[in-house]
């Protein structure tokens, strides 16, 4: 494989009895009471760990590389199935808690002066909800101090209501929300919100006027995959104008925001923005206003992430060095803040995904005239063509709507080929063991197409698994049930033990973080789960 981590062959004895199951984890513990043996390969078994069930309404924590459970749910998967039980091959994501963690440690070491928060006294670090809405995630990263970057009342409430977070925890980031929104926001003690032009600011001041406002600011984003700038953002220009009307309203306007857009490929426009925002403190001191926050937003790429952290250093430096002393001295000064959503979650989570049919690409239909092509131009496109269509049962109305809403390209590795995890090396071009493939999703819409081109071992079948990596930003959160086809479920997992970040133990980190989270609320005491 060339992502998806091999490892070394164990057995497995599957058993796993959730508090509420779900009709498939139901119908595998009837398959387990009929004894039933899986005729599969001696490599293809693995120990599952033992889980613990520390929040009730959740699925169990495990232990253990992510791997195993790819390997342990396929497993699972098959063993249904040959007992003939309705959907047995059901995809599945895996979520590595340890991943998040040693994102957070990472965050930690390369902007200390972003730190996560519990209240708006300290400088501060938001994370986008909207990202990956997961409730471990949320836990998670609630249990490590930072604070909730939410666009809509569900995402409140869904913050909210895990316990242990407070109010003061989240910014309302949607600058152009709904009348009762902001009413219920109200209620639920959630005053931070953003602005961008003077209709919200009328409609904050008649539902909210305790409200803290942040006006969200214009910058550059066409450095990034996806740009924010042609719905929401101030030009400077008109910020002297909302300054005005806000005062004129008797709202406190608090800081400045601004969203490079997500998926930044360029960290260098975190250094025009951060000027444009120095301006806009200016501007707002002129206006009779002491600004205390700075939201620098999101769209970190992972690969690019210390060049932009390199890069916001800088700029903090260079346009608001001067609030830092302050601070230091005992002032005011600015506390910093930022939303990062992908950063986070998207290395953690892996998705495994059956074939459930293949075929012969359809041939393209003839014309009514038909095109004078080269000899070179028809041999280009006979080598570019796929060989076979394989369909999987998820696709872009599912896990794979990033494709669509985030701009991905997706590469699929085999997980499960033939009986066995010892699967062939992967190859980049064609050869005499791969061919030039395409790979669909399960719905009826011809849109619902995964990847257009890759290269796959020819001997893959229906009943063979596919592995994808990198699939916990935008993927969940956005899955619908078009045509009927279910979400993907999660198993989760807090890492292997003796995997070491920062001179801690990470899997015993985020265990320990999440049963003090628990504890610390009174919701439940942790528990070993019972297979």
């Amino acid at each position: 494989m060339s992502r998806l981590e091999t490892l070394a062959p164990s057995t497995l004895d599957f058993a796993h009895n959730l508090a509420d199951p779900d009709p498939y984890t139901v119908a595998y513990a009837q398959v387990q009471a009929q004894k039933h043996t899986l005729r599969v390969t001696a490599d293809s078994a693995v120990v599952p760990p033992e889980g613990l069930s520390i929040f009730p309404a959740l699925p169990p924590l495990f232990a253990g590389h992510p791997t195993k459970h790819l390997r342990e749910g396929v497993l699972r998967a098959a063993e249904l199935a040959a007992n003939h039980v309705p959907d047995a091959e059901k995809a599945f994501f895996v979520a590595d808690l340890s991943e998040v963690y040693k994102q957070h440690m990472r965050w930690r070491r390369c902007l200390p002066n972003v730190q996560p928060f519990y209240d708006m006294v300290t400088d501060s670090l938001f994370t986008a909800v909207k990202c990956n809405p997961d409730p471990y995630v949320i836990r998670l990263l609630a249990s490590l101090g930072a604070g909730f970057d939410c666009a809509s009342n569900n995402e409140i409430g869904m913050v909210l209501d895990v316990g242990g977070v407070s109010p003061s925890q989240i910014i309302f980031a949607n600058p152009c929300k709904a009348p009762s929104f902001i009413r219920n926001a109200a209620k639920c003690g959630v005053d931070l919100m953003t602005f961008d032009n003077a209709d919200e600011l009328h409609k904050i001041a008649r539902i909210n006027p305790r409200a803290r406002c942040v006006v969200r600011i214009l910058t550059d984003d066409s450095k990034s995959l996806c740009a924010f700038g042609i719905k929401f953002g101030a030009p400077l220009q008109t910020v002297p104008g909302l300054l005005a009307t806000a005062k004129k309203l008797n709202l406190d306007v608090v800081g400045v925001s601004f969203h490079v857009g997500s998926g930044c490929y360029d960290p260098t426009v975190y250094l025009d923005a951060l000027n444009r925002a120095r301006r806009v403190f200016d501007m707002a001191t002129e206006a009779g206003y002491e600004l205390t926050l700075l939201d620098v937003g999101g769209g970190f790429e992972d690969g690019l992430f210390e060049q932009a952290a390199d890069v916001i250093r800088q700029g903090l430096v260079k346009y608001f060095g001067d609030e830092e002393f302050r601070r230091r001295d005992g002032g005011k000064g600015v506390k910093f803040m930022a939303e990062p959503g992908r950063f986070y979650v998207s290395k953690a989570f892996k998705l495994a995904a059956s074939i459930i049919a293949r075929r012969a690409p359809q041939a393209s239909a003839p014309s009514a005239e038909p095109e004078q092509r080269s000899a070179v131009e028809e041999k280009k496109d006979t080598e570019d063509r796929p060989e076979v269509m394989y369909y999987i049962n998820d696709g872009v109305y599912g896990a794979f709507n990033c494709i669509l809403f985030d701009h991905q390209v997706i590469t699929p590795d085999v997980l499960f080929m033939g009986q066995s995890f010892h699967v062939p090396a992967p190859s980049a071009a064609p050869s005499e063991t791969h061919g030039v493939a395409s790979v669909w999703g399960p719905t009826c819409d011809s849109i619902d197409c995964v990847s257009p081109k890759c290269v796959l071992p020819r001997a893959l079948r229906v009943g063979d698994w596919l592995g994808f990596d990198d699939m916990g930003a935008y993927t969940v959160c956005a899955a619908s049930q078009f045509n009927g086809f279910e979400v993907s479920r999660v198993v989760y997992t807090c890492g292997d033990d003796n995997v070491y970040a920062g001179g801690a133990d990470v899997a015993r980190e985020v265990r320990n973080a999440l049963m003090s989270f628990a504890a610390e609320g009174n919701r439940v005491r942790a528990e070993p789960y019972e297979a």
